[in-house]
């Protein structure tokens, strides 16, 4: 299929402004996101130079999102990565799993994967979400043997121990080495790549409209919620 040399324009202008913004929306760019919306050419390429990126390109509501796929480590993060950014200076596998294990939980606590919305709440104290940690640990490690652990490559023993390592600390601590300096740094990350909304000073966390988004239309249908349910050390259908 030929192209003409307009739509090459358009859509190599639409892929540069999500690769410099990960996201165009239509309030903001109403040019660019009814060229790609209504002229099914233009979409194509896009995807096209997206998936030559190792990207997807997807449109949920009115906004269009450039996701970085798994193994794409140029425009998303490799686990080295995500260690140094969310895990203390010398943090090991341990802590890494722990720090995903800890964004999962944050994610089930306020989706449920139910109705046309998956969302279940407003937003969650960092008291309440440490809580749940603790207690969905203690569970997996009552719950879960180790060859189970070995089966399902979840080592709750594993991160409980990474978890208890960590000091606990009455005080507003940054210290990636204390549990309440663990969750700031792993909430600091979060709302940075517009996932969460963290107030500090209420030690409140909601969701953005991005996050919500990803999970209605993407992460959260009813196959990947079970998954993400067996990972937690549960199973509800």
């Amino acid at each position: 299929m030929g192209y003409e040399s307009e739509e090459i324009r358009q859509s190599q202008e639409i892929f540069y402004y999500l690769l410099e913004h990960h996201e165009l929306q239509e309030e903001e760019e109403q040019a660019l996101y009814r060229a790609y919306t209504e002229q099914e050419s233009v979409q194509n390429l896009v995807k096209s130079q997206g998936e030559i990126a190792m990207c997807n390109i997807e449109r949920y509501g009115n906004v269009i999102y450039l996701i970085p796929k798994e193994e794409n480590n140029f425009l998303g993060f490799s686990k080295t990565q995500l260690k140094a950014v969310l895990c203390k200076s010398n943090g090991t596998d341990k802590d890494y799993y722990l720090s995903q294990f800890v964004i999962l939980t944050l994610l089930v606590e306020f989706f449920d994967g139910q109705g046309s919305s998956s969302k279940s709440r407003e937003y969650m104290r960092v008291g309440e979400l440490q809580n749940c940690i603790s207690q969905r640990l203690k569970e997996g490690v009552k719950n879960v043997s180790e060859e189970e652990e070995e089966q399902k490559g979840i080592a709750f023993s594993n991160m409980m121990e990474a978890y208890e390592a960590l000091r606990s600390d009455e005080k507003s601590t940054r210290a990636r080495t204390t549990k309440e300096g663990f969750l700031y740094h792993i909430l600091m990350f979060l709302q940075k790549q517009g996932l969460i909304e963290y107030v500090e000073q209420d030690e409140m966390i909601k969701t953005t409209r991005k996050l919500d988004s990803f999970m209605d239309w993407n992460l959260l249908n009813q196959n990947n919620y079970q998954r993400i349910l067996k990972v937690l050390g549960e199973n509800h259908e």
